[in-house]
């Protein structure tokens, strides 16, 4: 299934941890590479992929959960997918990368799919400051507990 999706990862003092990544590696769960981000001086300082098929990015968060950051608490994830409004945050909190909440968004999810064979729905990511309708809210209980990164 097509779903456009960018990731950008942003770390202090990270090239090392992250040069691995730059490189296509067919034993990985996801695909694709990071491409490095250069500030004006030529300093790496952050990494940013782009995905075009929802299969391609399951298993991205905790890949790069595992790896052995110098400084976790400067690493920022940066997950926009198509449908939404804007870039998601995720952070280190407890050794795990969750999203942070924004203010003025809210993730509206679909209901679970029925069965295993549907890949993972990220929901959607919206503006609540923008005066338009906004969808109804799946119940927690009926949301597919699956990551979809």
């Amino acid at each position: 299934m097509s779903r456009d999706a960018e990731v950008i990862v942003l770390a202090r003092w990270s090239d090392e941890v992250m040069e691995p990544l730059t490189q296509d590696d067919p034993e990985r769960m996801w695909r694709g590479r990071f491409v490095p981000i250069t500030g004006q001086w030529g300093y790496k300082f952050g990494w940013a992929l782009e995905f075009e098929k929802l299969r391609a990015r399951k298993g991205v968060l905790r890949h790069l959960e595992s790896l052995p950051w110098p400084h976790p608490h400067t690493v920022q994830v940066l997950l926009r997918d198509q449908d939404d409004d804007c870039f998601g945050l995720w952070m280190f909190q407890g050794g795990r990368l969750v999203e942070v909440t924004i203010p003025h968004t809210e993730r509206f999810h679909q209901p679970a799919p029925p069965n295993e064979d549907f890949e993972p729905d990220p929901g959607m990511l919206l503006r609540t400051d923008q005066d338009t309708v906004l969808p109804a809210q799946t119940p927690e209980a009926r949301r597919d507990t699956r990551l979809p990164w």
